[in-house]
């Protein structure tokens, strides 16, 4: 895999531009095709997977009908990635900027021997943990997106990380979280590594998304290895009633 110089994201092919530029919609037409709810303009995840919305080019005037027809008049639409100019009628209910980082050749996966595998009977404590910390999105059947870790003392998740959005050759690492008590011991990055060594084993690239504001989080992935592709748009917005 060839890469540029050291902490310098990856020299990509268009066709990795592409992707990376509309993860979302190369996850749901790609990977996770499965759980995709929609059709040929608009997609979904389930309710109780992800909360992700994606589209696949603002520029098709039918895009805005496909929308309502997905989720419906009066409904909450969360997206990322681009932002368009909404249509009379929609509303903007919040809007922040973001990054997104990808893999350089700076980064160095391996696997953690107290990582333990996170799954269906470990939901309550994910959303638990989730909740304590904030790091994104996460819903009941987020976990079945990917593979999620954690780490326990006195058998409690202290800490977390997995994989969720997954166009085609790549990965995302999401839901990186650790208890207060329990940081700057290193538990979330020794996680995050311990998941990119399995996104590269299987043959993949992996990503991450963050708040631009979460400078902190942000210096952390850089000294891991990952460096700022691009800065991006998070947002919400209700269709009309």
């Amino acid at each position: 895999m060839p890469h540029t110089s050291l902490g310098a994201p990856s020299a990509l092919s268009p066709h990795d531009e592409v992707i990376l530029d509309n993860p979302a919609w190369y996850a749901l037409t790609g990977p996770h095709r499965h759980f995709a709810i929609g059709g040929d303009l608009v997609r979904t995840y389930p309710d109780d997977v992800a909360p992700f919305l994606a589209v696949r080019t603002w520029d098709d005037p039918g895009v805005w009908d496909a929308l309502i027809d997905l989720v419906g008049p009066g409904a909450e639409v969360g997206y990322s990635g681009a932002d368009p100019e909404l249509p009379p009628g929609w509303e903007v209910l919040w809007h922040g900027e973001g990054v997104q980082l990808i893999e350089t050749a700076a980064l160095a996966p391996k696997p953690d021997d107290e990582a333990v595998l996170l799954g269906a009977d470990d939901v309550d404590e994910m959303l638990a943990i989730v909740e304590r910390n904030q790091p994104g999105p996460f819903k009941p059947r987020t976990h079945e997106l990917g593979r999620y870790v954690g780490i326990r003392r006195d058998g409690r998740l202290i800490a977390m990380a997995g994989e969720r959005l997954h166009p085609d050759g790549w990965t995302e690492i999401s839901a990186v979280s650790t208890d207060e008590q329990y940081r700057g011991q290193g538990l979330a990055s020794r996680l995050v590594l311990d998941v990119a060594f399995h996104i590269q084993q299987r043959g993949d690239r992996a990503l991450m998304h963050a708040a631009a504001t979460n400078v902190g989080a942000i210096a952390i992935y850089e000294r891991l290895g990952f460096a700022l592709r691009r800065r991006t748009t998070f947002a919400a917005a209700r269709t009309p009633a």
